[in-house]
């Protein structure tokens, strides 16, 4: 989110044989190098897979090719590396350090390296712990440490694992990634807000009646058993993507649009939320039923699955209070789901209907009210519904809208990795959860994860259990 130059990096990836690496970061930094950006190299490592530098190199060829990367331009790929780390043990991180700073040298780098953690949660401490034992998070230049969510499963193991980052690492190298906030319409977000003041003055509970934040998903478990069945929705979805939205909705004006400045606001937010009860929480999973015209079968039968003793939630949609002057009174409602009616990332503002209806001799008894939908996928854009009359003789009012895409003005818009990317190589770490910020969002949800809530099922492509609706005191969600 600034313009400083990117200095030469040396990018590690490790887990660099992996589905996130594949899909999301060598798409990503194939992307970056083309826009010649910073000299930067790529080391991958990896431990079920033998490579070495071609074989690698190869393996990165095929990926691009497979999701959709052009590189027919790219003369080579000799600015990729690999190197093994085989079991994770202290001995294979050494080696791994050597070759590390042999390649700066042969490269004539000065020392400056991004360590991305594309493993698997389970695997985050042992890694964090070599990096730092054998000497690779001091170099000549700068060190950074990128970690994946989940960072902890409940707000004691993420306190341990802040500890075990900040013994080898200080906070400013440290980037927390959530991907959801790398969307041009999230980072428009505070645009939208703080140079607009026709909105900005509608931003409080004098004029919204409620906030509705969606993540639907129409695909399963996608071969994920293994690891969702131990999370589920309330982990995998609410604590991170979903908070950080709601934080972003909901934050004072900031000093600036700076790292410090931002994030002590998203900070202020979660601390104001008050205790969350078992009664502002509907839990869900999914059942056999359509999606899209294709017929799914339900989480139980899922392979990797066993139903007789799981109660993992592949929906969960939670109440939020937040108790400060801004916001006291509005409900902040988070829900997320899979196999759901259509894929779709919304925040929907809901502001208050107009206190008396002068339009009754037309019988028109109850004005809906207007909304403000943002949208971050499929189509990242804004659209303002509001009422106007419909032509005639007759008084009929009808709900039209103010749209804007970013495509249809911008073209194509730069993947959300892309540009987290682009911000961990400048040393920006606005897009980025504090230390403190992920602890505050653990503390909210922890008590939830022992409370052995029902699970309600719900039909594949359905927007999820009925029960969620007593959520909303009556009224209906948003689904635009």
């Amino acid at each position: 989110m600034n313009d400083k130059k990117v200095p030469p990096y040396l990018f590690i990836i490790i887990g660099g044989t992996g589905d996130l690496a594949r899909r999301k970061l060598l798409p990503a930094i194939c992307r970056l190098w083309e826009k010649n950006l910073s000299e930067f190299y790529l080391i991958g490592s990896g431990s079920g897979r033998k490579h070495d530098d071609e074989t690698y190199r190869d393996f990165v060829a095929r990926s691009l090719e497979e999701e959709g990367v052009d590189i027919s331009h790219i003369d080579s790929l000799d600015w990729l590396y690999y190197q093994s780390v085989g079991t994770g043990s202290l001995e294979e991180f050494k080696a791994f350090a050597d070759r590390v700073q042999q390649l700066e040298k042969n490269l004539n780098l000065t020392g400056n390296r991004v360590f991305y953690l594309a493993v698997p949660p389970s695997v985050f401490p042992n890694t964090i712990k070599n990096i730092g034992e054998v000497g690779l998070n001091k170099s000549g230049g700068e060190t950074k440490l990128v970690v994946e969510k989940p960072f902890g499963r409940d707000l004691q193991s993420a306190q341990e694992l802040n500890r075990l980052v900040h013994k080898y690492f200080d906070e400013s190298q440290v980037y927390r990634i959530d991907h959801y906030l790398g969307k041009e319409t999230v980072q428009n977000l505070l645009a939208f807000r703080f140079s607009n003041a026709m909105f900005e003055s509608l931003w409080s509970r004098d004029r919204i009646e409620r906030v509705e934040i969606t993540v639907a998903e129409t695909l399963g478990l996608e071969h994920r058993a293994g690891y969702y069945d131990k999370v589920g929705a309330l982990r995998d979805m609410i604590q991170n993507h979903l908070t950080q939205l709601m934080t972003l909705v909901a934050m004072e004006v900031p000093t600036a649009i700076e790292a410090d400045a931002v994030r002590y606001e998203k900070v202020k937010v979660l601390r104001a939320v008050s205790p969350i009860s078992s009664s502002d929480v509907v839990l869900g999973q999914y059942t056999r039923g359509a999606v899209e015209g294709r017929e799914v079968i339900g989480y139980c039968e899922e392979e990797g699955i066993n139903c007789s003793d799981s109660h993992t939630e592949t929906y969960a949609a939670v109440r939020l209070n937040i108790s400060n002057w801004r916001w006291q009174g509005v409900p902040f409602l988070l829900r997320t789901g899979k196999r759901m009616f259509k894929e779709a990332t919304e925040i929907a503002i809901t502001f208050r209907r107009p206190p008396v209806s002068i339009f009754k001799q037309f019988s028109i008894k109850d004005i809906q009210p207007n909304r403000l939908v943002i949208t971050l996928q499929p189509d990242e854009g804004f659209d303002l519904y509001f009422k106007v009359k419909e032509p005639g003789e007759s008084y009929k009012l009808s709900t039209q809208s103010l749209h804007f895409e970013y495509s249809e003005i911008f073209g194509r818009l730069p993947d959300a990795y892309e540009t987290l990317l682009l911000d961990i190589l400048k040393g920006d770490q606005t897009l980025f959860v504090r230390a403190d910020e992920v602890e505050a969002s653990w503390e909210l949800y922890t008590p939830l994860l022992s409370n052995h809530q029902d699970v309600y099922k719900y039909a594949s492509g359905t927007w999820g259990p009925i029960e969620a609706e007593r959520l909303l005191d009556g009224e209906k969600w948003c689904t635009v």
